[in-house]
């Protein structure tokens, strides 16, 4: 594994600016996520690494060499897709052979069988070897992609939404079985995804892209607890974080024009609150709720006690409890 820095890199195609001057430094066995939505740039920064694109300005550095200008085959990654992008007429077992009988590494086959068979162990695969990638599930063709990656051993695993296909119960397993290999290799990877969950329990850092640049990087309870601003606050948490007028509540710090309120900031009662808001409906969740209010016609989300028998049409108090505030352009307020 390596250390891998992006310095000041930009790339735009024609007139839409992708990547705006980032720089990012993924440690030696560190894993990173860049969270943001479809077109913040994110895919655009793995490929770069990967050396699928040449940017416009910047550098890139892999264990202290600057691979700028290298080939991809000189650069010692390995790319995850979003999509499978296997052999079907291959089985498992050669799917993630492939890379290692490359002419350029020279692998030998009893090392090759090796490999292979230890990292089908560690993604549970191993009865599936002798299958032809076609009989697989989709999960199980999700487990080879990775397979084949880390079989190579490459400095950095750059991995491009690969869970985003799958139903909620794989991706819930997937993320597990990732991040135990993960710390077992003592891998060094760099995530992207739209899927804040994914972030939260799987990088020891996040990196909230939007637009191109990078708004904040820190480890996700920096990021949720601290956002440097209310786009990277929408961006963690759920329900997503409630942004109210200061000026419904009648006390903010100056400068403050927007509070910030999650699920944890607010306290709700029958009565005595600051304000009063609307029970619109609620949606029981097992062992919460959500209430869905309306505060002085503004929609607010929180959870609820499914206990508290609340009900469409209740009117309920609100109290904050150490929220957050931002002022007029977003930009966070001390409190």
């Amino acid at each position: 594994m390596a250390e891998v820095e992006i310095v000041s890199v930009s790339k735009a195609f024609g007139k839409t600016q992708a990547l705006g001057d980032l720089s990012l430094t993924i440690g030696d066995g560190e894993f990173v996520a860049l969270l943001g939505p479809t077109g913040a740039g994110k895919t655009t920064a793995l490929r770069l690494i990967a050396g699928l694109e040449q940017p416009d300005s910047g550098s890139i550095r892999i264990d202290g060499r600057d691979v700028t200008g290298n080939a991809p085959a000189d650069r010692d990654v390995a790319f995850v897709f979003q999509q499978y992008s296997l052999y079907p007429h291959l089985t498992v077992f050669e799917n993630m052979a492939f890379a290692l009988r490359a002419p350029t590494r020279r692998v030998g086959e009893a090392d090759i069988r090796m490999k292979v068979r230890e990292v089908a162990r560690l993604l549970h695969i191993e009865n599936k070897l002798d299958n032809k990638a076609t009989q697989l599930s989709g999960g199980q063709m999700q487990r080879v992609a990775i397979g084949r990656a880390l079989v190579r051993s490459p400095s950095i695993y750059l991995m491009d939404e690969p869970l985003s296909s799958l139903d909620a119960k794989l991706r819930g397993e997937l993320r597990l079985e990732l991040k135990r290999i993960q710390v077992d290799l003592g891998a060094t990877i760099l995530y992207v995804t739209h899927d804040q969950t994914e972030a939260m329990t799987m990088a020891s850092r996040i990196g909230v892209i939007e637009g191109g640049r990078l708004l904040q990087i820190g480890s996700p309870r920096e990021i949720y607890e601290n956002p440097i601003n209310a786009h990277v606050a929408a961006r963690l948490g759920q329900p997503t974080i409630n942004l109210l007028p200061a000026a419904l509540f009648g006390r903010a710090p100056a400068g403050a024009a927007t509070v910030g309120a999650r699920t944890e900031h607010l306290t709700i009662a029958r009565g005595g609150g600051e304000v009063s808001a609307i029970v619109k409906r609620v949606e029981h969740l097992g062992d919460q709720s959500h209430l869905h209010l309306d505060l002085a016609g503004r929609p607010v989300v929180t959870l609820a006690d499914p206990e508290a028998g609340f009900g469409a049409g209740d009117v309920v108090s609100l109290c904050l409890n150490k929220p957050l505030f931002f002022d007029a352009n977003g930009w966070r307020v001390a409190a």
